[in-house]
């Protein structure tokens, strides 16, 4: 470049741009999101990471150069461009490492029963920080032109809302233990089905199990034990611990486009749709949404906001932490603890009858397998699932929160085979 401008041939010209480039390709993109052209010809960030912090990666003096987004995995690239920014990169705190190993086996979920979609979050329920965030199918975000559809540049994590099923019965078991209305030695009948307002509610399998704990609630998955827990409650205490973990408003995640799940059927005057909601359907949410609920469970109570970003360094290298507004105490440290020891046993005893028991650590987990809604919102599709699985570990000094989730499978029934086994 230098030679070449050294010849002051008028024949030639240079124009001096800068383009964004992502050393992680794909990882993560529907996170990250990526920098083009608006209708003003300006470079800005189109979702994502990017759009959220653009002010922060965009340069003052000339908005068509922007910083390069260099620290969007903390340990994966070092190098900067600095035109006299003022502002700065972001740090996330997005490890490049789990990342690929969560797309790979999510990768390889979706190839193995035809899947329509997977996705994952893993976070720490101590503070929100985010480790891995991510959809697949997605896309190269230095080659995002060649996608066919823009709603591949979507984030399903914060832009769309599911009916999770049974991962939800532990937020309503740790509600109901708070509130003394049961214990995890607490005993019920179950007949393997029931009638709420001329609709009956049956167990997955409908079976009966007679005389059971809500431990076997939990190991067992019972639809049958969570209406009795409601019922114990009480549908205006249920209802308060639902909305109290943050169901049905938005998380305040550092992601632009995030919506908030639908409660409305907790308004309702109707005791089915307290029902249903005990065992997660007839409410929706998005999966940020309920990981940060999670949270309360694993972390001794405290819902906690979940966040990508954890600081913004200046040219200088001034590194400036980003702060975010802590969350609420939804259940007591006790009911943490108990809930947190139904978990462990659910993986210890109940799933795959304890063939899923780690070794090293000890792992508090609950599977769930939900119809998915209709798009019109009237019933369900009779064939499409939505199988899902939570867990936190060590679970009694938890580092890690995660939450995947497979969108219509095929060829499968529940997810404990799709998602517990290895």
């Amino acid at each position: 470049f230098e030679a070449i401008n050294a010849l002051k041939n008028s024949g030639l010209a240079f124009k001096k741009d800068h383009w964004r480039f992502y050393p992680g390709g794909q990882m993560s993109a529907r996170t990250i999101g990526f920098v083009a052209f608006n209708k003003q010809d300006v470079i800005v960030g189109r979702y994502g990471l990017e759009r959220f912090y653009n002010d922060t990666l965009t340069l003052n003096k000339n908005p068509l150069y922007s910083n390069f987004f260099t620290e969007v995995f903390s340990t994966l690239h070092d190098s900067v461009f600095n035109e006299n920014s003022t502002n700065g990169d972001v740090i996330t705190s997005l490890e490049p490492s789990v990342t690929q190993y969560v797309e790979k086996l999510l990768s390889k979920t979706i190839d193995k029963y035809s899947a329509e979609g997977a996705g994952a979050i893993i976070m720490n329920p101590k503070n929100g920080e985010i480790y891995a965030m991510t959809y697949l199918p997605t896309f190269d975000l230095n080659n995002f032109s060649d996608v066919n559809s823009v709603s591949t540049f979507n984030n399903p994590l914060v832009e769309s809302v599911y009916e999770f099923g049974s991962i939800v019965k532990p937020l309503v078991m740790a509600a109901g233990l708070d509130t003394n209305a049961v214990r995890p030695d607490t005993t019920y009948i179950d007949k393997g089905e029931l009638t709420i307002n001329t609709e009956k509610i049956h167990n997955f399998d409908k079976k009966a199990r007679g005389k059971a704990t809500m431990q076997d609630v939990l190991n067992q998955s019972l639809n049958t034990g969570m209406v009795f827990v409601m019922q114990q409650m009480g549908k205006e205490n249920f209802k308060n611990y639902m909305l109290a973990y943050g169901i049905g408003e938005k998380t305040g995640i550092d992601l632009p486009g995030e919506v908030s799940g639908i409660t409305s059927n907790l308004k309702s005057n109707r005791e089915i749709e307290f029902a249903n909601a005990a065992f997660g359907q007839g409410i929706a949410m998005t999966p940020v949404e309920v990981i940060r609920a999670f949270s309360s469970l694993a972390n001794g109570g405290m819902t906690v906001t979940p966040h990508v970003a954890t600081a913004v360094k200046t040219k200088d290298g001034e590194l400036t932490p980003l702060e975010f507004t802590g969350g609420t105490q939804v259940i007591s440290a006790k009911a943490s603890e108990d809930i947190t020891k139904m978990l462990v046993t659910v993986v210890d005893k109940g799933l795959g009858a304890g063939q899923y028991k780690n070794e090293h650590y000890s792992v508090a987990a609950k599977t769930g397998t939900a119809q998915i809604a209709l798009e019109n919102g009237r019933g369900y599709h009779a064939d499409q699932y939505l199988h899902s699985l939570f867990g936190y570990y060590p679970a009694y000094n938890p580092q890690f929160l995660v939450l995947m989730y497979v969108k219509n499978p095929r060829g499968v029934q529940y997810a404990t085979t799709t998602l517990a086994e290895p």
